[in-house]
């Protein structure tokens, strides 16, 4: 996480960091990410409750909550322990207004997030500049800050919304405006720098918000080793029995897998129980004893199984790496259908969590 954090500050000098430690810190852990990020200059996330965590364990840096408070306690809670939060509804606006904080309650620091697109969050860029004046007239509203969130970074020339287009409605909406900016997730941070030269506008996002980088995720576009980063979290079980199997012999639920020949099969004591994808198909990468094989047959409960052909001296106990060190976890999602996101945040209580 250190050494990600570095790659974001390198690629936006001049920005500050929101370290962004969502779905319990990407499923790594909220003590393990803050120990992780605690270079940052403040963290990131959704759950209020967390937020306070945050505080217990000693986080005494900037907060922020990226879909800010949901009722008068949750903003009641932000005044009393200095937690900024996004503004991104004609409810939270109201909300904020009629806050009765006390006189000793720190002043609450806020982002005002506009929709440029993406359409979950936010106010249309002609809505912005009158929810910016409505914050700006009360006295218990310190800092705002203009926030967007890209929806294609990775793909700077996406058919239907590039980045470009969300940075000009950007400008247009915050024309004038005073505030600091906060523009780039993952994917924005590596592309918002030539997007920004191509617009020719002075753009700069004065807070970065890196989520997946950190974690040692491609945001998309190119492998996370092509972005230099390093895996934060590696899944790895050992093999706990090896079947020797002839042709026809089938292997798991459903019996999918059919061997044409002469087989060993690997036991790997790890299954969608520990979060690994029941939906991996067949011939989804895996490393036993540091060497590339697959997947074959299903994944079931509590185990899956894997071809050990060419692998002649693997037995039991053999370390198997499902993703992590050596086996990038966006190379397991994609033959999953899925991201690594969500094989991250997916990382089931049961699996037994050794810091290296």
């Amino acid at each position: 996480m250190q050494h990600n954090l570095a790659r974001a500050r390198a690629c936006a000098p001049g920005s500050k960091v929101w370290g962004v430690l969502k779905a319990n810190g990407y499923g790594h852990g909220l003590e393990r990410a803050m120990r992780g990020l605690v270079e940052a200059d403040g963290l990131a996330l959704i759950e209020p409750d967390n937020a306070l965590r945050l505080r217990e364990l000693g986080w005494t840096k900037p907060i922020l909550l990226l879909e800010g408070g949901f009722d008068a306690a949750d903003v009641a809670m932000m005044a009393a322990h200095g937690i900024n939060g996004a503004v991104h509804s004609e409810e939270q606006l109201a909300l904020i207004e009629a806050a009765r904080l006390p006189a000793s309650a720190q002043p609450l620091n806020l982002h005002l997030k506009m929709n440029t697109g993406m359409n979950r969050l936010g106010f249309k860029p002609e809505q912005f500049a009158a929810a910016h004046a409505r914050l700006r007239a009360l006295p218990h509203v310190g800092e705002i800050t203009l926030m967007t969130h890209f929806a294609n970074a990775d793909e700077t020339a996406h058919a239907r919304l590039p980045i470009g287009e969300q940075l000009r409605r950007f400008a247009a909406g915050t024309a004038g405006l005073p505030g600091p900016l906060s523009l780039a997730n993952s994917a924005g941070i590596f592309q918002m720098p030539e997007s920004a030269r191509t617009l020719g506008t002075e753009l700069v996002s004065d807070w970065i918000r890196p989520g997946i980088m950190l974690y040692g995720g491609s945001p998309g576009g190119k492998s996370a080793e092509q972005f230099g980063l390093l895996p934060a979290m590696t899944l790895s079980s050992e093999l706990i029995a090896v079947q020797d199997i002839v042709a026809g012999d089938c292997v798991g639920y459903g019996s999918r897998f059919q061997a044409d020949g002469p087989m060993r099969i690997g036991v790997v004591a790890c299954g969608y129980a520990d979060g690994y994808p029941r939906h991996a198909p067949q011939d989804t990468p895996v490393l036993v004893d540091g060497v590339r094989t697959r997947i074959v047959g299903r994944v079931s409960m509590d185990m899956l199984t894997v071809d050990l052909d060419g692998l002649p001296d693997a037995r039991v106990g053999s370390r198997v790496v499902l993703w992590g060190e050596g086996m990038p976890i966006d190379e397991v999602a994609a033959s999953a259908g899925t991201i690594g996101y969500e094989l991250m945040c997916a990382l089931a209580p049961r699996v037994r969590v050794v810091e290296g």
